[in-house]
């Protein structure tokens, strides 16, 4: 630990809702700065004489960082890197560590539940009785909606790292089947099925890989074409991994028994964006909010403070780039 580190945290808000215990990160410097948000324009001005920037979604560019000499040490608020150009922090010397496995119960209970409000049609139903059709059935139940049992039933998983394999536990749970699909550009493997495959098989379809070149679009008109009618898929990994415009398509169609997500290609999605068609059939979007359970972001704030701490130390951890 360095007892005369000054670190600066751009965008408190997005992690701590006042629920959280700062003391492991407060205790890790000698001075913690703390601002709810900062734009762009913001950064340089608030990183002067720090040498730790801590950051969640603020982009720290190759000009900001040049413009803060005395940084040493960025660290991300997430797993995602994509807002610190990570080019520029190596040539400058600046150490760049995330934050990993923190939201994997969390975003696994997220996924099932998605899962499960498709597969019930809860929305439908909630809706229904908001309306008063519950109120005036002729009988005691409404079943208005075809529920479906997830027993028995295939489910197909595309990244089975330890997010998809928490994910897979929860589904067989259920007892259901579990299919793991080979995704591109990574080296074939014999428990991972092509998605012309896969798809065709599967009841339900839920995405836990990275957005890269190779995954973009990775579920478009072609995919979705392909999958079960009836067939449920869910996305809580990232917006670009599906074609909006094709899933909106695909509902519209009546093609896929529903959809749904926690994330879209922008967030948040200020310019619009097709699946936030309130006439979309079948579709539940929620706010990227798969992540945020009150024990994830305490991890995260855990996992800060040892990233500090190991970096002070000499033996940094978690290093990205």
């Amino acid at each position: 630990m360095s007892n005369n580190t000054r670190a600066v945290f751009l965008d408190h808000s997005s992690l701590d809702l006042g629920d959280l215990d700062m003391a492991p990160l407060e205790r890790a410097f000698a001075e913690l700065r703390v601002h709810d948000r900062s734009t762009p324009e913001q950064v340089i001005e608030r990183l002067q004489g720090a040498q730790v920037a801590i950051s969640n979604k603020v982009p720290l560019d190759a000009a900001a960082l040049a413009a803060c000499p005395e940084l040493k040490l960025i660290l991300i608020a997430a797993t995602g890197s994509n807002n610190v150009d990570l080019t520029a922090a190596r040539e400058l010397g600046v150490t760049v560590c995330n934050c990993q496995g923190y939201g994997t119960p969390s975003v696994a209970q997220h996924t099932l539940m998605l899962l499960l409000a498709l597969a019930t049609r809860l929305p439908d139903y909630q809706r229904a009785v908001h309306q008063g059709r519950w109120q005036q059935a002729q009988q005691f139940c409404l079943l208005d909606f075809p529920i479906v049992e997830l027993a028995g039933k295939t489910l197909g998983l595309l990244g089975h790292g330890e997010l998809g394999g928490a994910v897979a536990k929860l589904a067989q749970a259920f007892d259901m089947r579990v299919l793991l699909g080979q995704l591109p550009g990574r080296p074939p493997r014999e428990d991972r099925l092509p998605l012309e495959e896969l798809l065709p098989q599967v009841d339900a379809l839920t995405l836990h890989c990275p957005l890269t070149a190779d995954t973009r679009d990775l579920i478009g008109a072609r995919e979705l074409q392909l999958m079960k009618p009836g067939a449920f898929l869910i996305n809580t990994a990232r917006g670009g991994l599906i074609n909006e415009q094709a899933l909106a398509d695909a509902l519209r169609r009546g093609h896929l028994g529903g959809a749904a997500t926690d994330v879209l290609s922008q967030e948040p999605p200020t310019a619009g964006n097709p699946l936030l068609d309130p006439e979309l059939p079948r579709l539940i979007v929620t706010p990227h909010s798969a992540w945020g359970s009150r024990e994830a972001r305490q991890r995260i704030v855990v996992q800060l403070a040892e990233n500090a701490e190991a970096y002070f130390s000499g033996a940094p951890r978690r290093v990205v780039g």
